[in-house]
């Protein structure tokens, strides 16, 4: 039996270790870098009884105001089925509610209720020491200049 060893012509095989010179090292880095984020942050929603996904949807709800389901969806990057879940989900606890939208009475907008206001609050509130904590390992400027960097990788300046 021969081991096939890459010759000098094969491209490095992608991975997710540090220094990995690939070109899907970023991508592999930064979903990494998410599930670390995401898996913190969720232990800061979880006393409060939501999931990262049903804070999407309340964030969306904040930023933009009452908005309908379709466009819910695509602000959140869920689907329609998925966004329906997590709005019955937010309704049934009083978090959010559906309302009718006059002219089209087959669209519904979504809008937060005062309880889930005070529940995103909460959840900042939970969130902070554990986002500190996060970041707690780089240096004095890092974590605004890291989120500079992932702000202008994530919403490009447009071509002109």
């Amino acid at each position: 039996m021969t081991v096939d060893t890459p010759s000098e012509q094969t491209p490095s095989r992608a991975t997710d270790r540090p220094g990995d010179a690939s070109p899907f090292a970023l991508g592999l880095l930064l979903r990494r870098a998410h599930t670390r984020a995401a898996t913190v942050m969720a232990e800061a929603l979880r006393p409060l009884g939501i999931e990262l996904r049903h804070f999407a949807v309340l964030i969306s709800l904040v930023d933009r105001g009452p908005m309908v389901q379709r466009d819910l969806a695509q602000a959140t990057g869920s689907d329609k089925a998925g966004i329906m879940r997590v709005v019955d989900d937010l309704e049934r606890e009083g978090l959010a509610v559906r309302k009718s939208v006059p002219g089209d009475r087959r669209v519904r907008s979504v809008e937060i209720t005062a309880k889930g206001l005070e529940l995103f609050d909460a959840a900042h509130l939970a969130a902070e020491p554990l986002a500190e904590g996060l970041v707690a390992q780089l240096e004095p400027g890092e974590p605004e200049r890291l989120m500079d960097l992932l702000t202008r990788f994530t919403y490009p300046a447009p071509a002109e």
